[in-house]
């Protein structure tokens, strides 16, 4: 052997174990690499017996595979689950963001008229209402996360107002995204249940989220439901267009099936398919069947960047809370949605043991008239209780204090009063009901009662109150006050000491399109002093 010969093999010696070397070097990336992409599923990985089912994110079509040492590596859209069992909750995903004190709220509170415009977002605050007694099993129900979503907000709405709590306790939030209710839109700046993950302090919603996510955090909190609705009806396998696994209407979504590390209600799969049972018992309709939609938020490829991982219920699993979505189509009517709505938060609260008593009966038809009978705001400036079921369109020359702001108690968290110009707009969710034309007046205060004849009896009225007339009334002059009946044809001008029938009245003038309630208003001077409302009966 030459030395020529002798430094080739050693260079080709060199170049084996350098390639070697490197390709054990590369192996090993990759499989790191690999690593990172595979979810550890749970502490007996090793048992050869384990099921894995592999999800197809575009057919929602479960297979599953055995042996999971054999690590296949996932094709296209699809990721590695695993079957009824996940991981258990990482406590350093937990947020730290501190506890705010719950303040017991037992009624709606005192608003005023504002803009509809993002500068007042501080005028759109979300109601939050207590209902029961306060222990550690409470149902916390959300709705009007998205504005186009009516049968969310008007069940959570409905909820506070016509049911009781006997036994347990239910938190309401009825209106979180309140702006964009009234705007009839995902939100002013950008989809709310989207911004649960990562939302930067400069955001304009930033006060709203972190509330919300306080209360979601309570310790008293052990089950969450977030109201939606959504498009077509959604089902395992492609149907037609409006019936496929990519639609939302009628399914309740959860995030994954169990939650491993949760004290309570932690088999949300389970306690899904109880409460699809119950609804598919009382179904309105065949094609409005429901079934669990899991969209398997932890198992997504880069689940921090996915959308379902910025959700409102995904944030409240990673706090350790069972969270449940409740979906119904936008192909029903909102009556119809309110019905599977509450037919659902009535089967979580019996699976969670609270009572509860509601004065309604849970029909289409009843849900209907609930809705839309036993609401009213009260004017804290005039002292007049104004009922809004059937209100006209609009309110001629009403008295508004110089201020030009209007204080007032909806008996519904969903009534709102927007300024626009000289008409103030009373909203009741994304509906308008009527608009009152402002007469701008110096308003004062009088405690005094007013004297009537009602169907040949006399009665003393205070300001604020609604007189019930069969037949005929007679408003007393008064020395004080120059008195306005409106509407009331008057041949001589003179409003007092006239027996006065609803005949007498111009319909028009009527405070509801059927013609019966009118406005009584009182003047010292120029200044209003009062009204008074008299219903036909």
């Amino acid at each position: 052997m030459n030395l020529g010969t002798l430094k080739l093999s050693k260079i080709n010696i060199i170049f084996f174990i350098s390639m070697v070397f490197l390709f054990t070097a590369c192996t090993k990336k990759i499989n790191i690499d690999y690593s990172k992409k595979i979810e550890t599923l749970s502490e007996d990985t090793n048992n050869t017996n384990s099921e894995v089912s592999i999800f197809d994110k575009n057919k929602e079509n479960i297979v599953l595979k055995k042996d999971i040492q054999k690590q296949i590596v996932p094709k296209k859209n699809e990721i590695i689950v695993k079957k009824q069992k996940v991981i258990p909750l990482d406590i350093k995903e937990l947020e730290t963001i501190p506890q705010e004190s719950i303040i017991e709220e037992s009624a709606i509170s005192t608003r005023q008229s504002t803009e509809l415009n993002t500068n007042n977002l501080d005028q759109f605050k979300f109601d939050f209402i207590k209902k029961g007694k306060q222990d550690k099993n409470t149902l916390l129900i959300v709705g009007g996360i998205q504005g186009d979503e009516p049968g969310g907000f008007m069940a959570a709405s409905l909820f506070s107002t016509h049911y009781n709590v006997i036994k347990g306790s239910v938190w309401v939030i009825p209106n979180l995204n309140f702006y964009s209710i009234i705007k009839r839109s995902r939100g002013p700046y950008g989809d709310m249940n989207r911004k649960f993950s990562n939302l930067s302090k400069d955001d304009p919603e930033y006060e709203i989220i972190t509330r919300i996510k306080n209360y979601i955090k309570s310790p008293e909190v052990s089950l969450i439901l977030n109201l939606h609705d959504g498009s077509g009806y959604y089902r395992p396998k492609y149907i037609d267009s409006k019936h496929q696994p990519r639609k939302w209407g009628q399914c309740l979504v959860i995030d994954q099936e169990n939650l491993d590390g949760v004290n309570r209600y932690a088999n949300t799969f389970e306690i899904s398919e109880e409460v699809v049972k119950h609804l598919n018992e009382n179904l309105l309709d065949e094609e409005h069947i429901y079934r669990t939609k899991n969209t398997h938020t932890r198992f997504q490829k880069t689940y921090e960047e996915t959308e379902m991982a910025k959700t409102l219920t995904y944030y409240a699993v990673k706090q350790g809370k069972s969270a449940f979505g409740h979906e119904t189509s936008k192909d029903l009517t909102v009556e119809q949605r309110v019905y599977y709505k509450l037919l659902a938060i009535e089967k979580y609260m019996d699976i969670m043991g609270i009572k509860y008593q509601r004065n309604f009966p849970l029909t289409v038809e009843g849900i209907k008239k609930a809705l839309n009978d036993d609401i009213n705001v009260k004017f804290d400036d005039i002292d007049i209780n104004m009922p809004l079921k059937d209100i006209r369109n609009i309110q001629k020359y009403f008295p508004i204090n110089k201020s030009g702001v209007i204080k007032y108690l909806p008996s519904n968290p969903l009534i709102k009063i927007i300024k626009v110009k000289n008409e103030y707009i009373i909203y009741y969710g994304n509906r308008r009901l009527t608009k009152l034309q402002a007469d701008y007046k110096e308003h004062i205060n009088f405690d005094t009662k007013i004297d009537f004849i009602i169907d040949g009896k006399n009665k003393k009225v205070k300001f604020g109150d609604t007189i019930k007339v069969k037949k005929t009334f007679i408003v007393k002059q008064h020395p004080k006050f120059r008195i306005n009946v409106i509407g009331y044809k008057s041949k001589s001008g003179i409003e007092t000491d006239q027996e006065i029938s609803k005949d007498k009245f111009l319909k028009q003038y009527s405070i509801e399109k059927n013609g019966n309630i009118y406005r009584i208003e009182f003047y010292k001077e120029n200044k209003f002093v009062g009204m008074i409302l008299v219903e036909f009966i």
